[in-house]
């Protein structure tokens, strides 16, 4: 196993142990939940293969779904994220820089990471409580929750972030 798969294991195990035992149990207004796992699709670059991304996501989510009785929510939410990532992740990356530049604070600069990181979140959440009402009767409802829950989550990831670039 390389380097790199092995850190993105830990990376796996320890958002599924923080998420299902720490964040779950937050809901600030009955309305905001952080959802950090996202982070890990995030920190894919454009050159990692498509289908890897999407097999982590996949396998994040189904970990989060069976320790969060969201079944199949989070999967299939993480999925749809992971097949836009690197389209997504092209729009604040120039061609120039396609192979060389990792999706991070550092690399990319604090504004172009934070648009990212916002576009990415909120679309998550949005699908995430899009897919787990299944239905669009309480409009506000999924709206203060993918406001709230995106809000909390880019702030977590820009923490983490912010952390990693002063090591």
């Amino acid at each position: 196993m390389t380097i790199d798969m092995f850190k993105r294991f830990l990376m796996f195990v320890l958002l599924c142990v923080v998420q299902v035992l720490v964040l779950n149990q937050i809901s600030l207004f009955g309305y905001a939940t952080p959802l950090l796992y996202v982070y890990m699709i995030t920190t894919f670059p454009c050159t990692y293969p498509k289908w890897g991304v999407l097999l982590w996501a996949f396998a994040l989510g189904f970990c989060i779904d069976l320790f969060s009785n969201t079944p199949g929510v989070a999967a299939a939410s993480l999925t749809a994220v992971a097949a836009v990532q690197p389209y997504f992740l092209r729009l604040f990356v120039s061609n120039e820089m396609m192979d060389d530049v990792k999706p991070t604070l550092h690399d990319m600069g604090p504004l172009k990471y934070s648009f990212y990181i916002v576009i990415m979140a909120m679309l998550y959440c949005f699908l995430f409580f899009l897919f787990e009402s299944f239905r669009l009767f309480d409009v506000m409802d999924l709206i203060y929750n993918v406001l709230g829950s995106t809000i909390l989550t880019v702030l977590l990831i820009l923490a983490i972030e912010n952390m990693q670039q002063k090591r």
